[in-house]
Formats: C-alpha cells, structure tokens, sequence
C-alpha cells in the first residue's frame, strides 16, 4: 500500500474497514422525548465550557428513537442538551450544548466522536409504549440510569417553535488524544440539523427521574422541577461542522 493511497483514501477507522461510511447523514422517522427541566446552577456551569453562556439553569433530558439512520442503521439514544448562548461579533446567539449521550449501537458512537466530538458511551436506552404512556428508560449496564414518562398525545403543538429549536446551532466539545496521551485536539465544534421535515409535535403530562451512577453520571444535574415534556417525530440531516474555537491554540 502506497503513502498516496492512504493520503486519497483514509477516512476513519479501521482504514480497510471502516465503523462507519461517509456522509451525509438523513434520518427518517426520527422519534424524541424531550424533558426540560430546572437543576441546580452552579452544578451546570461546572460543565459548559466557556465561551459558552448559561441563559438559565435548566437542561432537556432526550429519549431519541431512530429506526432509519444512513449508514448508522436502527438505534435509540439517551442523553441531556444544555440550552447556552454565545456572544458573537453579530450579538448574542442563542443554541445548545450537547453534554452527555448514551446509545445502543457501535457505528454512531465512533463516528459521532471521531466526526463531531459528540460525548457518546454505549449504553442501553430504550423508547417505547405502554397503551396511553410513552416511556423512555436508560440502563447502564444491569443498573436504571435514567425514566422518563409522558402522556401519550394529550394536545398538538404548533410547529413554528419546536423548528425554530432544531435549527439553532449545536456545540460539542471534540477531544481527541495525542499517542503521548496528551490532547491533540481540543476544540468547541459547532454543527446544524438540517433539511427538517416536522411531522407531529404533542406535548402532556410527564415525569423524569435520574439515579447516582459513577460512569453514567447525569444525575449530577438534578431533576429540581420539570418545566414541560414534548414529543415529535421528524425527518432530519445532520450536517458536519465546524470549529468554532480551537482552545490548544
């Protein structure tokens, strides 16, 4: 094998195999529960990485079914989004810092780390219905990390507000080691859901409860008071990034 067909064929890893093809990314049917609720405010900002702002202490626990993903196949994740807001030459930007997810398939979890930064472990959530309840678990290992329930379809929400969320940019902190160990990068990656096709949003009653766990830790941003639950289905691409800030230069 040639140098030059490493430089003009290497994409990811493994180079002859690799987890996951190139892009871009559609999923169909993509499925969510979203929890927002109040936590505590000095235990949020110990997380979000500056140049990132906290608006308010609140955080959006997120059940996400995906049963059609290009190239990552049928998987469900579970993870917490931190609203923020980064001040830019134009103003004040309002978005979202991706801080913790947990899913059950390999191609996403390496692809989602080595493309984006995305903070994914393998865990095991799951998404489903229990006649009128939506429910949404996540374990890790044989141990209950995370519950989430909601009223199935109690009342429509309009559409504008949920889409005017999901095209709000989205940051993740990439961080990829050097082979000495030490960082090689380090960066705030900003990246936008795209192509956005909205096909039912619900909001009910619902509940989210969260356990101590030593390597699932997202009980360590308190459930203090759920504010709303929400429910929509929606075709969407995720488009790559970009870096926003480089904090090794």
């Amino acid at each position: 094998m040639k140098a030059s067909d490493l430089r003009e064929r290497a994409f990811a890893m493994p180079f002859t195999s690799p987890a996951f093809p190139p892009g871009p990314y559609r999923f169909v049917d993509r499925e969510f529960i979203v929890v927002t609720y109040r936590t505590d405010p000095d235990a949020l900002r110990a997380v979000v990485p500056e140049p990132l702002e906290i608006a308010e202490p609140v955080v959006k626990y997120e059940f996400i079914r995906m049963p059609d993903s290009t190239g990552f196949g049928d998987y469900t994740e579970s993870g917490q989004v931190i609203p923020v807001q980064l001040r830019t030459a134009k103003g004040v930007e309002k978005g979202a810092y991706v801080h913790a997810m947990y899913l059950n398939d390999h191609p996403p979890i390496a692809g989602g780390r080595e493309l984006w930064g995305f903070p994914k472990k393998l865990a095991t959530p799951r998404f489903g219905y229990e006649t009128d309840v939506i429910v949404g678990t996540l374990d890790y290992g044989a141990v209950r990390v995370a519950t989430a329930t909601m009223g199935f379809k109690h009342r429509t929400l309009d559409h504008g507000p949920i889409l005017d969320a999901i095209a709000q940019p989205n940051f993740l902190l990439k961080i990829i080691p050097h082979v000495d160990g030490t960082a090689r990068i380090c960066e705030l990656v900003r990246y936008h859901m795209v192509d956005v096709q909205l096909k039912g949003a619900w909001t009910g009653p619902g509940s989210l409860e969260l356990h101590p766990h030593a390597l699932a830790p997202v009980a360590q941003l308190p459930v203090l008071e759920v504010l709303s639950t929400v429910h929509y289905i929606a075709d969407m691409t995720l488009a790559l990034g970009t870096v926003e800030l480089d904090y090794l230069k």
